[in-house]
């Protein structure tokens, strides 16, 4: 009887306690433990969280054997701990029955979040950045982790912005309009002064200037107010991350050993820094012998070749690893391997002897197996029918696998349109096992329908345009209801349609599909336009007279009714990255006092037949670093005057025109070149200097001199080149900034014309939500009235800067400001160093 008292006083004294700071057990003796069974597990105290998911957390399971005191308990405080959602656990037993413990869990359950402010200066448009960081929510948890996530990643942003100083704490305040515990969190933040880099030093330095080595210094230049480019900001990161390629400079002058001995960084004031590198330069070193081992599949002398180093060349470690691997222009050690189906081979060059300032290499490769292509894929195309990329894949399994054709691949699917350039990513897989090799084309989908909803300015009156072009249409699924989310999309159809006025001055309509690969078979496209656009003077069509509404005989206009039909093929010779596009096509032009053109008054046809031939190997549609484009364009009308019989020499305008003939020709060269080749950092851009280049000429001639030169196709030079007229076959506007529209060409047109122009660019952001890149630019050109006048470096000269914007849903948009240099006669207000806003919508100024 007396054991049993005493049994049952120690039951009911055993508490367990954990607070915020200790665990604690509460029992009556430690040295006597008892085990017991689990009748049942009571949670108190938990408001928001389940408390079934509290006993879960916990471990303790009903049925369960444990002994009193034991691990099992202290585990389970342990357990609730980790989860960082109480400030206080409390596990205690609340009567015995029998051999079963019945256990009860309270828990103090942590503030949770009410809303959170800043308090300092902060602008706003840091408080959004921010805010989007530290992914702060209502009702979130507050805990010490949060709390220095917090802390940390504000003062990281403003580090990172210059503020080297900054000052972040967070406090916490109880709302008290909440019933259960909730607390507001203040982000105090003190910014300080911006540190900026005053000076930068070299120190050791002979063989390469300090200004060629602060080049290389890519994120810690000294601040100059003079470069807008160029914050100066002070971050230690940066710092560290641009001394290596201070090192790379030198090594590619061949001092191989050189190297940065100490940095210093030391305060000059509040908000300047300067900064000290020391450098020891080494000796200069030279390439010496090379010996080939592994080879089997080409002979030494022909790696020698591609190798394309010399004995005595000054050393350039990047220089030799360009030529062994991966070399941006493709011509390497590895791709010639690697495009004869050798995805294994490695090669490793090896030190074999150093001799003064000379030195040899051995060259170790391993060739392997030819790999053949198993399995192709795609996959991150949640739009576009896999179809419509399979066909622009150059790997097809079954054949060896090329370098090449993975490069091809991703330009053109590049080209498309459809997807991010930046993330496109091939991915190899390999089976060294049965030598095979899978890829995988990963893609990301990109806005690209255009929405064109603006106003622009031309012939002196505003001008607005509506219209939609969806690049990625499919109209085989037009009819299908479930298609249309919102638009029936994936099979790569172009269907564009658009309407501009500016009232009763100009009226412009016009429709186009087309379909690029005819059959589904090859590369063959079909395009169908047909388009209707009216000029006039804005005078009313009819007048009334004596009750009647007649025509008006006195209402200057030009309507203008055509429509064509094209046929478009990739060819194979002389490589595949030249196309032909044939197209046939009819205009009809109805005039009346339109004293813009030799016929003012009167009708014509105009039936003809182009044919453009081009190359493009331009490496993105948007913003292009690399390739060319070439287009030789003929187009022709029948020569009626060789048939008809008549003599055009006494036939009126009407008649002379009624059938319109001519010849036009067209050649354009484009060229794109990368001048710089930095590399970004992972998820960010690389932004390169890119040089643009392009020429351009044209001729319209005609078949029979009595005729003369047709009153339309006339080259029109000056402005932008757009004018805010998108649709006006009858002319073709050149663009030559830094002159006012047309100012360079007739009233009528010239039938010869002639432009330059130079570009150099360089992208704000390729972001494909919104290109931004900016560019300065010089251009020449000049139009003239015969072939005896003709001189093509008889030129207007010009230059400027500009500014390009791609939004996905409005297409290229662009502002340039330009001077003209040159006088032109007759009009004294433009040219001679004066200067012209120019707005663009589109990529081209004017074909050529």
């Amino acid at each position: 009887m007396k054991q049993g008292i005493i049994f049952f006083t120690l039951l009911c004294l055993c508490i367990f306690n954990s607070g915020a700071q200790t665990d604690s057990v509460r029992v009556a003796d430690y040295t006597a433990p008892q085990k017991y069974t689990i009748g049942g597990i009571e949670v108190s105290g938990a408001n928001f969280t389940d408390k079934n998911v509290v006993r879960l957390l916990s471990g303790l399971i009903v049925g369960e054997t444990i002994q009193i005191p034991g691990d099992k308990i202290t585990d389970a405080i342990k357990a609730l701990w980790k989860q960082s959602l109480f400030e206080d656990i409390e596990i205690y037993q609340e009567k015995v029955i029998g051999n079963d413990v019945f256990l009860r869990i309270h828990v103090t359950e942590r503030p949770r979040l009410s809303k959170f402010a800043f308090r300092g200066k902060v602008k706003k448009n840091e408080a959004d950045e921010i805010r989007g960081k530290i992914r702060l929510v209502k009702e979130k948890v507050i805990t010490d982790y949060s709390l220095g996530f917090v802390k940390n990643t504000v003062r990281d942003y403003y580090v990172n912005k210059g503020f080297y100083n900054v000052k972040v704490n967070v406090s916490q305040e109880a709302d008290k309009l909440t019933k259960t515990p909730h607390t507001i969190l203040y982000i105090n933040v003190d910014k300080g002064k911006k540190v900026r880099i005053k000076n930068l030093k070299f120190h050791g330095n002979e063989v390469l200037a300090d200004w060629k080595l602060r080049r290389k210094m890519e994120d810690s230049k000294p601040f100059r107010i003079y470069n807008p480019f160029n914050s100066g900001k002070y971050h230690e990161d940066n710092l560290q991350k641009d001394l290596p390629a201070v090192l790379a400079k030198y090594n590619s002058k061949g001092y191989r050993d050189a190297r940065i001995v100490k940095d210093t960084t030391y305060f000059v004031s509040k908000k300047r820094v300067n900064i000290d590198v020391y450098i020891e330069e080494g000796h200069k070193f030279y390439f010496g012998t090379f010996k080939w081992f592994g080879n089997t599949k080409y002979r030494s002398g022909q790696l020698d070749t591609i190798l394309n180093i010399k004995k005595g060349d000054v050393f350039d470690q990047s220089q030799l690893d360009a030529k062994l691997n991966m070399n941006p222009n493709g011509y390497d050690i590895s791709s010639l391997y690697m495009d004869d189906g050798y995805l294994f081979f490695q090669v490793n060059a090896q030190e074999a002897n150093i001799h003064n300032d000379t030195i040899d290499f051995n060259i170790q490769m391993y060739e392997g197996k030819q790999a053949i292509i198993n399995k192709v894929t795609v996959s991150g195309n949640d739009k576009t029918n896999d179809h419509v990329i399979y066909r622009e894949i150059r790997s097809r399994p079954g054949q060896l696998f090329r370098r090449s054709d993975i490069m091809r691949t991703v330009r053109e699917l590049s080209q498309l349109g459809y997807f991010d350039p930046e993330k496109m990513n091939p991915v190899p897989k390999p089976n060294p096992a049965d030598g095979t090799v899978d890829i995988d084309y990963a893609v990301e989908e990109k806005p690209n329908d255009q929405i064109t909803l603006s106003g622009g300015w031309g012939g002196g009156r505003v001008i607005g345009t509506l219209g939609v072009t969806f690049n990625n249409f499919s109209m085989r699924n037009f009819l299908k209801k479930e298609s249309w989310r919102p638009l029936p999309t994936g099979d790569g159809q172009r269907l564009s349609v658009q309407a501009q006025t500016n009232g009763l001055f100009y009226q412009s309509y016009n429709i186009s599909f087309t379909e690029p690969w005819l059959g589904g078979k090859k590369p063959n496209s079909l395009t169908v336009s047909a388009f209707h656009s009216s000029f006039s003077d804005g005078t009313k069509r009819k007048i009334e007279v004596d009750g009647k509404k007649i025509p008006n005989e006195n209402r200057s206009y030009m309507n203008i009714f055509g429509g064509s039909v094209g046929f478009g093929r990739r060819l194979k010779w002389p490589d595949d990255y030249f196309q032909m596009y044939s197209s046939l096509s009819y205009n009809y032009y109805d005039l009346n006092k339109y004293n813009f053109f030799i016929l003012s008054t009167g009708y014509a046809n105009d039936v003809n037949l182009s044919l453009n031939i081009s190359r493009s190997s331009v490496d993105a549609p948007i913003y292009p670093k690399n390739g060319s484009n070439f287009v030789i364009h003929g187009q022709w009308t029948p020569p009626y005057s060789a048939f008809n019989g008549k003599n055009y020499s006494d036939l009126s305008l009407q008649e002379r025109f009624k059938f319109i003939e001519y010849q036009k020709y067209k050649f354009t060269a484009e060229w794109f070149t990368q001048l710089t080749n930095k590399r970004a950092a992972e998820g960010k851009e690389a932004r390169n200097l890119v040089l643009r280049t392009k020429i351009g000429f044209g001729f319209l001639t005609y078949y029979n001199k009595d005729v003369g030169f047709s009153p339309f196709e006339r080259f029109y030079l000056g402005g932008s080149g757009l004018s805010g007229f998108q649709n006006f076959v009858a002319r073709e506007i050149i663009a030559l900034r830094g002159y006012t529209d047309n100012s360079l060409s007739s009233a009528a047109g010239d039938p010869i014309a002639s432009r330059y122009t130079m570009e150099l660019r360089f992208p704000v952001t390729l972001n494909p939500q919104a290109t931004i890149f900016v560019l300065g630019f010089a251009e020449a050109g000049n139009s003239w009235q015969s072939f005896k006048q003709y001189n093509p470096f008889n030129v207007k000269r010009s230059a400027g800067f500009g500014l390009r914007v791609f939004l996905p849903m409005f297409g290229l948009l662009g502002v340039d400001y330009g001077w003209g240099f040159d006088n032109v006669p007759g009009n004294p207000g433009i040219g001679n160093g004066k200067g012209q806003f120019h707005f663009t919508i589109g990529g081209q100024l004017g074909e050529m």
